[in-house]
């Protein structure tokens, strides 16, 4: 376990990659509700 092993969570940031151990942030998008919503605030 450390840098060197691919399934931890050390060596997928050693390796740039990602996987189960370290998962990708996703961004949430707006839904359709908060874009109407917002449009009739302004």
């Amino acid at each position: 376990m450390g840098k060197g092993d691919k399934k931890s969570k050390r060596g997928k940031i050693a390796n740039n990659s990602y996987g189960a151990r370290r998962p990708k942030k996703i961004k949430k998008r707006p839904t359709i509700e908060d874009k109407i919503n917002v449009r009739k605030k302004k």
